[in-house]
């Protein structure tokens, strides 16, 4: 009787051990199915990093493409500003009487530049008013006219000024905009009473033009405009003084600033590019 008692195993024991075996093959199951599913998220994990950096090197090449052209499009302002510059410093020089050559062919003389600076050939800006040409008729006598002889001598530029105004136009020319700017701001500082003041004030809202700080370029075209409004550069920053405030969204103000250009400087190419831009404007977006 004992033996059978401790012999057996009754059934709800075997019951209990089969359930217990289900469960650890049922967690066994789960635990491995937990592991695929962690192995498949670390592959996605690579596959999105991988995927991230071929993103990031795509955007480094696009950033670098994006600076080439930015470079590419100051260098091409900056070259045709200076080429601008350099045909409104084309007039005619006077020729002195009995000079060779001053015959039948003198009327026709080629233009000389007349201050002695480091970007004469570039920029008009520092070019005192240029004289009236002299006619020399056939025979070698010239006659002059007589408003030549009541010029103005032109002011002298003292040397600090001209070596201090022909760096920051250097760095202008070279596309450095914030060194230029801080260049004319400085001068302007120092020299405010300068005869190339006005021009630096406009080369100074070139500069932020250039650089897209458009509202500070206007201020520096206002201030050009207000206190010299005969100068030679006056024409250009009125221009460019409805070019920034179109670019402001202020369309309004720039509409009448460019239309101002011709009333104020009828003939000017300043007023041919303003009612070019306005025509611009006045056309339907597409």
């Amino acid at each position: 009787m004992a033996a059978t008692l401790f012999g057996c195993v009754s059934p709800v024991q075997a019951q209990d051990t089969r359930l217990s075996l289900a469960e650890r093959v049922s967690r066994l199951e789960q635990q491995a199915q937990a592991n695929q599913a962690n192995a498949s998220t670390v592959n996605q994990i690579s596959e999105l990093q991988q995927q991230n950096a071929q993103l990031q090197g795509k955007i480094e090449e696009l950033q670098h493409q994006l600076q080439t052209m930015q470079d590419t499009g100051k260098s091409q302002y900056v070259d045709l500003d200076t080429r601008l510059g350099r045909l409104e410093g084309n007039r005619p020089a006077a020729a002195p009487a009995g000079a060779p050559g001053a015959g039948t062919g003198a009327a026709s003389a080629a233009t000389t530049p007349t201050p002695a600076s480091a970007d004469s050939t570039t920029d008009d800006m520092m070019a005192p008013p240029p004289q009236p040409a002299s006619i020399a008729p056939v025979g070698g006598r010239s006659a002059a006219p007589a408003a030549a002889a009541k010029a103005p001598a032109p002011k002298a530029v003292d040397p600090a000024q001209q070596t201090a105004y022909n760096a920051a136009f250097t760095a202008l020319r070279g596309g450095d905009f914030a060194t230029s700017a801080k260049g004319f701001k400085d001068f302007l500082t120092r020299y405010p009473d300068s005869p190339l003041a006005p021009n630096a004030y406009y080369w100074l809202g070139e500069s932020y033009y250039g650089a897209t700080n458009y509202s500070v370029a206007l201020e520096a075209f206002k201030r050009l405009v207000g206190h010299w409004p005969t100068s030679e550069k006056a024409p250009d920053a009125l221009l460019k003084m409805g070019y920034c405030q179109q670019l402001l969204k202020q369309q309004n103000e720039a509409v009448a600033t460019l239309k101002s250009v011709s009333v104020k400087y009828p003939g000017s190419k300043a007023a041919s590019l303003a009612a070019e831009r306005l025509r611009r404007m006045q056309q339907p977006a597409n």
